[in-house]
């Protein structure tokens, strides 16, 4: 008795065929897949950089770039001390973000970051008294004051001007510009508006000292 190994079948032609097919489809798809991810990165990455030159050339609305006065709005009927509250001043478009240190301070802030517009957040547990905080570009904004502390934001948060009411009750009633301070942006945004309230701020004697001096310099 002889032993012989099995021999393979004969090839079907219509088997390669159908492999062949397949192979060219799956080529074709791999073809497509690398091309739709090389377009959505260049899409994306594109977006970023024109997203970065807008917000750095002031194409893109800025918090607190309106000159008139806004109106009050009552944004909570209590902040307590460790707090936060999001909300939307002065416009629907702006969003904000209110804070209550530990020792009572009450503080405002737009809530968009200034590198490239992104949600910032509030970060009770970091520091000593919280942080505002970009999950974008890990940007880090100081709460007491809105400067950056860390990351790639080019300058501080735009603040939100709030005052306290004897009910509790926490108003917003103006904005800030980054590097103004509250009463700065309250006074350019009164300006011939409300008056008396300028008057009551200091705004009209301020102007009247500035202009005399700049009056004294040009003698």
């Amino acid at each position: 008795m002889s032993v012989t190994d099995p021999q393979p079948p004969a090839p079907d032609p219509r088997s390669d065929a159908a492999q062949e097919a397949l192979h060219d489809r799956i080529a074709a798809d791999s073809l497509t897949t690398r091309r739709d991810y090389l377009r959505i990165v260049a899409t994306v990455s594109g977006g970023l950089a024109v997203g970065g030159v807008a917000v750095a050339s002031g194409i893109l609305h800025r918090h607190g770039d309106s000159e008139g006065a806004p109106e009050a709005k009552r944004i909570a009927d209590q902040l307590l001390p460790g707090e936060s509250l999001a909300f939307r001043y002065p416009g629907s478009e702006d969003r904000a973000v209110a804070v209550r240190l530990e020792d009572g301070t009450l503080a405002g802030y737009s809530a968009v970051c200034t590198h490239l517009a992104c949600g910032v957040l509030w970060r009770k547990d970091r520091g000593s008294e919280g942080e505002l905080y970009c999950p974008c570009h890990e940007g880090v904004f100081d709460a007491r004051t809105g400067e950056v502390t860390a990351g790639p934001p080019p300058r501080g948060l735009p603040k939100v001007v709030l005052v306290e009411e004897t009910d509790g009750s926490v108003w917003a009633i103006g904005t800030a510009r980054s590097g103004e301070s509250a009463r700065e942006g309250l006074c350019r945004q009164l300006g011939d508006d409300r008056p008396e309230l300028a008057d009551r701020l200091g705004c009209s004697g301020a102007s009247a000292r500035g202009a005399a001096g700049e009056r004294s310099e040009r003698t």
